[in-house]
């Protein structure tokens, strides 16, 4: 009987932003590194050691680790060392998949004869990550996209884990639930307190219990993965589904008038990247993370699609207004837009008209001069003197 090859790879760049610090300032390497000071963006092992965790809040990391040095993000730098690692992925095999803009996946399973075996090939990507690039990067090896992600995970940091096929469930099942792809706080607390611990308790479920506790969406999904199901290929060339932006608030109160004009600010910034995109929005997301580390989100679908500012901005607007009460109720710490449900703009042109907002006069020239020149080259006068984030860098679209 033919069995699968453990052909895909999931490579990960360890503590990304915080190794890309310590390559580029030796004073660093060893240290406890946070980078970001109101809101922790990465933390190096050293500084998770003492429980520093991204996205928490920076006075809390460095109560947590006070010997920890604190920098401050270079964008640009994470850009430029994300561009040379996918260029050692893309020598290594044409089947890459970027995830984000520090970790992607690798068919190379068609070569074989060419390069030798998987593993070997997952040797000689780390090595030269580290010899071209000067960071370490974990890589791990199986069968699908699902057990060679979870492999990468338990590698860490600065690993190599391959899960031969017929091992797949050995490894898999005594892992904890959270584990699984798509089990986040909320469904690991369902799946807890039903007594399932581990992966294995959960694949001794039938399918329909799981459907019925989780939903049938969810159920059929986590059914499959902790069965090691997981038919998905590595797809190159897959454009981005969603697009965001957001900005750590601190924990000073804001009032509506400035939540209202950084949400502005992002709503700018996402919808020039939406249009120089040619790609046209479904869907409006708000991300909101409160006072006390819980997070919420709310979301409007668009009766059609649209790329103008001004009927995402009103869309966005009416959310947050929405959730007034909780903000007011927890403080807000964090805001974040995204535009979602994304499609090609000419294909959706052909099958219906594009939603067309009506806007001012100076909405069309805002759109217009920060199409052609750039989102610094004018601002809203409601956004001066406001700090509106650091953009993450992302994988080109």
């Amino acid at each position: 009987m033919f069995v699968e090859m453990a052909g895909i790879l999931h490579a990960d760049l360890d503590a990304f932003y915080a190794s890309v610090e310590q390559r580029d300032d030796a004073r660093l390497r060893g240290r406890p590194v946070i980078v970001g000071s109101g809101v922790v963006l990465a933390a190096s092992y050293e500084a998770k050691a003492f429980g520093v965790r991204t996205a928490m809040n920076g006075r809390q990391a460095r109560q947590l680790c006070p010997d920890a040095v604190v920098v401050q993000p270079r964008m640009s730098a994470y850009a430029a060392a994300s561009r040379a690692v996918f260029e050692v992925f893309k020598q290594t095999t044409p089947v890459v998949e970027g995830l984000s803009i520090d970790e992607a996946f690798l068919d190379v399973r068609g070569l074989w004869r060419i390069d030798g075996p998987p593993t070997e090939i997952a040797r000689r990507l780390r090595r030269e990550v580290l010899e071209r690039v000067g960071l370490p990067i974990t890589v791990g090896v199986a069968r699908t996209k699902f057990l060679a992600k979870v492999a990468s995970a338990v590698a860490k940091p600065d690993g190599l884990l391959v899960v031969p096929p017929d091992q797949e469930l050995a490894f898999l099942h005594p892992l904890a639930v959270e584990r699984l792809w798509g089990v986040g706080p909320v469904t690991a607390r369902k799946l807890r307190d039903k007594g399932l611990t581990t992966v294995g308790e959960v694949a001794q479920l039938r399918r329909r219990s799981l459907a019925a506790m989780l939903g049938p969406a969810a159920g059929n999904h986590l059914y499959a993965l902790a069965h090691g199901q997981d038919p998905r290929p590595v797809e190159t060339g897959r454009r981005r589904r969603s697009i965001g932006s957001q900005c750590a608030l601190g924990r000073r109160e804001r009032t509506g008038d400035e939540l209202e004009a950084i949400l502005a600010a992002l709503l700018d910034r996402v919808a020039r990247r939406l249009r120089s995109g040619r790609r046209v929005c479904h869907t409006v997301v708000l991300r909101l993370r409160f006072g006390d580390f819980t997070r919420a989100t709310r979301s409007h679908t668009l009766a059609e699609a649209t790329d103008e500012t001004p009927a995402l901005l009103a869309t966005a607007r009416l959310l947050l207004r929405d959730a007034s009460a909780l903000i007011e109720r927890k403080g807000l710490t964090l805001l974040g837009v995204a535009l979602s449900n994304l499609d090609e703009a000419n294909a959706v042109q052909l099958a219906l008209p594009i939603q067309r907002c009506p806007a001012s006069s100076l909405d069309t020239a805002l759109d217009t001069l920060r199409d052609r020149y750039g989102s610094r080259a004018v601002g809203r006068a409601s956004t001066l003197g406001r700090r509106v984030g650091q953009p993450v860098p992302l994988l080109p679209d």
